[in-house]
């Protein structure tokens, strides 16, 4: 086979475990589309955003047969996962990072927080191409058809110019609404929305008679404009948002440097 005619390889991780319904749903609707290689957390780390361990080794262990045979799970975090794969695991990069499909949305500013698109990002970080997939109710309702719609994007951002914009790596965060897969074929080019403030944190007694804290619901959306992921997925459309790793206001960069800020 020619190096034109070769087929990608594709890296795909989670948050959710790598026992998680999602990405059993994904792996299987991506095969097709490439080699595919499985490193997804032991455990679930929705909310992990970015966090890599430093505090203790990693393992790698594999999965020996049933319908997740040769899948990869690490005691880690997403972003371990798709960091050790880059730096040692595998031979040599792989041509796309894809993640999830994650159980809940994540759109506005979830983003931050997410674990799914923290490992999408990881790739981007090392100049791969990542995708980050989720699923707006959680439950797994419809998940098979939510994966379909994944196979689709991937395959349009395989045979598009996109994976490499102007110089960098391209991110993708994809929110997929719980519906039949016939109608999933309407997808929107989205920015992020944002949300109200979270809910209060939820006090509660341990059985000891000690305060402990859950963290609160996330706000509801603030900005749901037209154009935003929220407006998408409101009008029943799968959004798909393009997204950088570069957080400089440059704007504020500039009024700042205009007034006086730098010193030397």
């Amino acid at each position: 086979m020619s190096e034109n005619t070769k087929q990608p390889h594709i890296l795909i991780s989670n948050d959710d475990g790598y026992l998680a319904p999602g990405l059993l749903a994904l792996v299987n609707a991506i095969r097709p589309l490439g080699r595919v290689t499985v490193i997804a957390p032991e455990q679930n780390h929705s909310g992990a955003s970015n966090s890599l361990t430093l505090s203790r080794p990693l393992s790698i262990h594999r999965v020996a047969g049933g319908e997740r045979d040769g899948f990869l799970f690490i005691n880690g975090t997403p972003t371990d996962c798709v960091h050790i794969a880059m730096t040692g695991f595998l031979d040599e990069k792989p041509d796309l990072v894809i993640s999830g499909i994650n159980q809940g949305e994540n759109m506005g500013e979830d983003t931050l927080y997410s674990g799914t698109v923290a490992a999408a990002v990881e790739g981007v970080m090392f100049g791969v191409p990542g995708i980050a997939f989720s699923q707006i109710d959680k439950g797994w309702n419809r998940i098979e058809d939510a994966a379909k719609a994944a196979h689709d994007i991937v395959a349009q951002m395989l045979v598009s110019k996109l994976a490499h914009s102007e110089g960098a790596a391209t991110l993708l965060n994809v929110n997929i609404p719980n519906r039949p897969y016939a109608d999933l074929y309407r997808w929107r080019v989205t920015r992020l929305g944002n949300r109200h403030h979270s809910q209060p944190v939820v006090v509660q007694k341990s059985p000891r008679g000690e305060l402990i804290y859950w963290i609160g619901a996330a706000g509801d959306a603030k900005d749901s404009s037209e154009g935003t992921d929220f407006h998408a997925i409101d009008d029943g459309c799968i959004s798909i948002t393009p997204m950088q790793l570069d957080l400089t206001h440059h704007a504020r960069l500039a009024a700042m440097r205009a007034n006086g800020w730098d010193r030397g």
